[in-house]
């Protein structure tokens, strides 16, 4: 055998015990391995049971925040009906206080109403004598209305207070009317002239006559032809077919 024999046989041996130390150690790291692949495969479960964890964990905190905004949305919501509430019950307490003070001002204001319309009557027989029958019929109307339970009190307040304002605009108010009056025995087509509170007047309709009211005496007193002219001239103004201008009629200075 050759020198070169020899060595190639040699590196052969060599070569051959080497490969057989590498299956030996490959076949020792074999559970190593399957031991580590095992270990991969189950951090992977876990991390993946992590991921749905923390995805689902994501998912509840959303619906945290989501249910805590409407609370906090709802807790505002109901503060504020709380207040309505706590303001509607105050106006009921206020409505329930206006009631019993209505009824004792109603108890308190029929009397009332009672006593303006016995002085309007009297205040309306001891006046100027000047539409008589109009104004005691509206007196009697008064009068009959307090005795009807279908009227609201407030209504019945309402007519009485239009009364007084009516007697209180006679008092401002150029006014004149047909009417008839007895002169001499005799009852004669007047008109008459109402200058506020201060003259009534009347006139025969050929204006042959006129007479006024004397208030001291509390007669009708005849008045001279020299205002006949005047009295036309008023009743005339009165009826919207004169222009408003100075008068010269006579007055009654009260005592």
């Amino acid at each position: 055998m050759t020198r070169l024999t020899k060595l190639s046989a040699a590196f052969l041996a060599i070569f051959m015990t080497a490969g057989n130390s590498v299956a030996q150690e490959e076949k020792a790291l074999e559970p190593a391995v399957k031991k580590a692949t095992e270990i991969n495969e189950s951090a992977a479960k876990s991390q993946q049971k992590i991921n749905n964890i923390t995805d689902q964990i994501d998912n509840k905190l959303q619906q945290f925040k989501a249910i805590n905004k409407e609370t906090t949305g709802l807790d505002v919501y109901n503060g504020q009906l709380q207040k309505q509430i706590d303001n509607q019950m105050q106006e009921m307490d206020d409505l329930n206080a206006s009631i019993d003070g209505v009824s004792i001002i109603e108890r308190q204001i029929t009397p009332l109403m009672m006593r303006m319309i016995t002085g309007l009557a009297q205040f309306v027989a001891l006046d100027v004598p000047f539409l008589a029958q109009e104004r005691n019929n509206r007196v009697v109307e008064l009068q009959a209305m307090m005795d009807r339970a279908d009227i609201a009190p407030s209504e019945k307040f309402r007519r009485v207070m239009e009364a007084y304002q009516v007697e209180m605009d006679y008092g401002r108010t150029l006014e004149a009317y047909s009417g008839l009056h007895t002169i001499d025995g005799q009852e004669r087509d007047v008109d008459f002239l109402r200058v506020g509170r201060t003259a009534l007047i009347y006139q025969t309709r050929d204006a042959s006559l006129q007479g006024t009211w004397n208030k001291n005496t509390r007669e009708w007193e005849a008045l001279s032809s020299s205002y006949r002219t005047q009295v036309t001239k008023g009743l005339r103004m009165a009826k919207k077919q004169l222009a408003p201008d100075l008068l010269m009629l006579p007055i009654a200075m009260t005592d």
